[in-house]
């Protein structure tokens, strides 16, 4: 399906090869059909040390781009699942602002518009009143570090009940109040919350409105929110779509992993042609 001027489609990271160099992975997004790649800071130490100041993927990547024409304009920031804001431990309380800094920096330094920011206070402890009281008094601190920076944070909703939906993830958008903190939803993930609070998808979003900058679209079935291929599963992409396209939203990531399939590329073209209906689909019932 040819690209469309009216809203970007984007491919995670890890829905490629990671055996491959940056310059392939632009090249190969761009002949699957994507507008742009959305990069991964995990928590793995690999992945972890690209915001480092000297690591040489900033030049790599800068210059993948300019080969390629496809920019990487969003990143999946999940390495807070292993260094939360909210940790009982005050030296993993510290890493998670200092990661917080220098993927800021790497984002200003490679265009990146929008970090995406795991919704966990803690992953690997038990959260309690003093966990979430931390996990809010730094993130209005990651909020000025990212407004520094003039990059926006928008919040993932997550597996987890801690913020599984947007209307969670409004309390603290309400309560930070900065324009630099807003919400950037997963609607696979939102489905499956769905079913535990009983609240339609489409409703979640609307107590989100003019507070959600981006989507991801990830295929999910009732209690597995992982590589589920595209077109097996249940996720409720049309009421999402409806509401987050009357909403003015306008960018989407296509949220899958390869699993080292030799079929890798074949699943990158179909997974860019399925959201692209879905995506589109919902354009054309909301025309006004």
């Amino acid at each position: 399906m040819a690209k469309s001027n009216v809203y970007t489609l984007c491919l995670y990271e890890k829905a490629m090869p990671a055996s491959l160099s940056w310059i392939d992975k632009l090249n190969a997004a761009k002949a699957a059909g994507f507008d742009a790649v959305e990069i991964s800071i995990d928590e793995t130490d690999n992945r972890l040390s690209r915001i480092e100041a000297d690591h040489p993927l900033r030049h790599e990547l800068k210059d993948a781009i300019t080969q390629t024409g496809i920019p990487v304009l969003t990143m999946c920031l999940s390495a807070h699942r292993k260094y939360p804001f909210g940790s009982h431990d005050e030296a993993i309380r510290a890493r998670s602002l200092d990661i917080m800094a220098k993927a800021v920096d790497f984002a200003q330094a490679l265009g990146i518009r929008i970090i995406q920011l795991a919704g966990y206070d803690v992953y690997y402890e038990t959260g309690d009143a003093q966990t979430r009281q931390w996990f809010e008094d730094n993130l209005r601190k990651a909020t000025e570090i990212a407004a520094k920076g003039g990059v926006v944070l928008g919040f993932e909703t997550m597996e987890t009940l801690f913020m599984d939906t947007a209307t969670k993830a409004m309390h603290y958008v309400s309560a930070i109040n900065s324009p630099y903190l807003q919400i950037y939803p997963d609607v696979g993930n939102l489905t499956n919350a769905s079913r535990i609070s009983k609240v339609p998808v489409g409703e979640d979003l609307r107590n989100a409105k003019g507070h959600i900058v981006a989507a991801h679209l990830k295929e999910i079935i009732e209690g597995h929110y992982r590589e589920i291929p595209f077109g097996t599963g249940d996720t409720h992409y049309t009421e999402a779509l409806d509401e987050l396209v009357n909403q003015g939203v306008r960018f989407y990531t296509g949220e899958f992993w390869d699993v080292g399939l030799p079929s890798w590329e074949r699943d990158l073209a179909f997974a860019n042609t399925y959201l692209r209906e879905k995506i589109e689909s919902a354009l054309k019932r909301n025309e006004r």
